[in-house]
């Protein structure tokens, strides 16, 4: 069995399955916040898509992640690619699904408000920056 292939897989599956976690946590706190304004004749903010949108790019992380490790077979010990695969995937995974947590926050705080939201946005490219370093760290492992 080749378990580099695994590694491979691995690390995109799991970097969209957390964007898939994030996305929806945040797009049901946007719809929700939607529908209070709705409820309460106030214009429904458009900019809450940004927070829903937010946890996607770690499935773009993963797609890079998978290429440069697709391109070390032969290369690098199965292990090594195994490992990678999973940990990195599972690292960008956990920070889209927390991103899409606080921009479940940031949703309803900007809905009711209409105040703060480059406060949010830079809470949530933090939580980005988690996703960010992760790749770069496991690019750099790779060589």
């Amino acid at each position: 069995m080749n378990f580099s292939l695994i590694g491979i897989g691995a690390t995109m599956a799991l970097s969209a399955v957390g964007s898939g976690i994030g996305a929806g946590v945040a797009g049901m706190a946007a719809i929700g916040a939607w529908k209070k304004c709705f409820a309460l004749n106030k214009p429904a903010p458009f900019m809450l898509v940004a927070f829903v949108g937010a946890p996607l790019t770690q499935t773009v992380y993963g797609f890079i992640l998978m290429n440069a490790l697709r391109a070390a077979i032969g290369k690098l010990d199965p292990g090594l690619i195994l490992g990678i695969g999973i940990f990195g995937g599972l690292a960008m995974g956990v920070s889209a699904w927390y991103q899409g947590k606080a921009g479940a926050c940031a949703a309803d705080a900007f809905a009711e408000t209409g105040k703060g939201f480059g406060n949010y946005i830079m809470v949530i490219g933090l939580i980005e920056t988690v996703a960010l370093f992760i790749m770069v760290f496991m690019l750099g492992v790779i060589g």
